[in-house]
């Protein structure tokens, strides 16, 4: 029985390629692991290997033919004791359309309707030269689709040759590597100033791609709920939106630990429902969201949001929190945190997290705001870029502070550094000026008693 050769998915989202070229020829025998073909995809040309032994009966497919859908059929093998002859007559011998004629000895095709002008003659080297005035182009098809050789698109593309204003001298037209280079000669056909690109745009992945790159039985089906989708959402519309770019410093932060401890000692006891406890707790956490907020109102240029029409301008620091939650993601916003006591932060922080994690947060609470925090230091994440959340125009990614070795004074010391990471948006935030603000987050935090005055 024959064997039938098909295009083959070289990738997970590859629906059609290009055979470029065959390695192989009718009657030639094959092993399996023999490479037969060359296709190209959109991304890279790439060897196909058979997966059976035995005689090629038929090439179905001529080299250079493009847009060979995945499956198709492309060839045919006689299998072991089979004849050849059969095996080919088995299949239908209906010639593909778009096949490759040899291109070192192109000839004018005859002409297929009469033009609106009687062609002139060619001298000899030119038989793919333009035609001008011509009825149609015989190498576009009713959907404006350019029928040319992978050779002839790469010499058209390197030569800056429009493939558009060619007439191909190949089968129905196809523009071949003679054709371009006659255009090339006569100095014909320059490609225009700006030419929309040919290949649609790269899709995402179906449901049905993914899930067949996986064994059925080894996993299971979460679907998603409305966070997930909600976060999976705006993540896919600020990185394909927004132009971010990323700045980082070092920060020491002993004298912003210190201050901590003495200001957690002296906090005053009160009395609850629950017991006594303290005023207060504050975390580093708190001190990065002042700092932050302060940092804005030292720089009001970067307290801003980009929309196409104006640059939002903020009077207020409003500084989201990230804050973590089963299978998601949410950034209640601490507003005028600039103006907050480190007490009150601490206190306010403590209770949109809980009421967050409970999903009892209000629309108002987690919307807006002028910027973000994002700290993976807890997890013992030494540095990260965060994703900027719009409207905002900033996100700063914090760090785990860790004991390193620092030059002060010609000598080494060991410090508390943490390293922060500036995510900012460059349509509203240019690069001078993204490096201004995270320069005032660093003086405030390695200078912490400044945000108490």
């Amino acid at each position: 029985m024959p064997i039938q050769v098909t295009m083959p998915a070289l990738s997970p989202t590859m629906e059609e390629g290009n055979l470029a070229k065959w390695l192989v020829k009718e009657g030639d025998n094959v092993s399996a692991g023999d490479v037969i073909a060359e296709i190209e995809t959109d991304k890279a040309t790439m060897e196909v290997e058979a997966v059976d032994e035995g005689t090629v009966a038929k090439l179905v497919v001529p080299e250079g033919t493009e847009g060979v859908k995945v499956n198709a059929l492309i060839a045919v093998l006689a299998g072991e004791g089979e004849d050849v002859s059969e095996a080919a007559k088995a299949v239908d011998s209906t010639p593909a359309p778009q096949a490759k004629a040899p291109e070192e000895k192109a000839e004018k095709p005859q002409k297929e309707e009469a033009p609106a002008e009687p062609a002139k003659p060619k001298p000899d080297g030119a038989a793919g030269q333009a035609e001008a005035p011509r009825a149609a182009s015989p190498s576009k098809d009713s959907g404006n689709r350019i029928f040319a050789s992978p050779l002839a698109r790469r010499i058209a593309k390197d030569a800056g040759v429009d493939l558009a204003a060619i007439s191909g001298s190949g089968p129905r037209g196809r523009v071949v590597k003679a054709d371009v280079e006659a255009a090339i000669e006569e100095g014909t056909a320059k490609a225009p100033a700006a030419r929309a690109p040919e290949a649609p745009a790269p899709k995402p992945m179906s449901d049905e791609q993914v899930l067949g790159l996986f064994e059925e039985g080894t996993y299971d089906l979460v679907p998603h709920d409305s966070m997930r989708k909600t976060i999976a959402h705006r993540l896919v519309e600020a990185k394909s939106t927004i132009p971010h770019y990323y700045l980082t410093l070092d920060c020491e932060i002993d004298a912003l630990l210190a201050l901590r401890k003495q200001l957690n000692d002296a906090a005053p006891i009160v009395k609850g429902e629950d017991g006594d406890k303290t005023a207060y707790k504050l975390s580093v956490n708190d001190l990065i969201i002042k700092a932050m907020a302060m940092a804005l109102k030292a720089v009001p240029e970067a307290n801003v949001s980009w929309t196409e029409s104006a640059m939002v301008k903020h009077k207020h620091a409003d500084v989201g929190v990230a804050v973590a939650l089963p299978g998601g993601l949410i950034t209640p916003v601490v507003r005028r945190a600039d103006e907050k006591t480190l007490s009150a932060i601490s206190n306010e922080t403590k209770d949109l997290a809980e009421r967050a994690r409970n999903r009892k947060l209000k629309p108002h609470e987690y919307q807006g705001g002028t910027t973000a925090v994002s700290n993976l230091g807890m997890y013992g994440i030494k540095d990260f870029a965060a994703v900027i959340n719009p409207p905002h125009a900033t996100i700063l990614a914090v760090g785990a502070g860790e004991q390193r070795a620092v030059v002060k004074d010609g000598e080494i010391k060991p410090a508390t550094i943490m390293s922060v990471t500036l995510s900012a948006d460059h349509r509203a935030i240019d690069g001078a000026l993204g490096a201004e603000l995270i320069a005032a987050f660093k003086r405030l935090v390695e200078n912490p008693f400044a945000m108490l005055v």
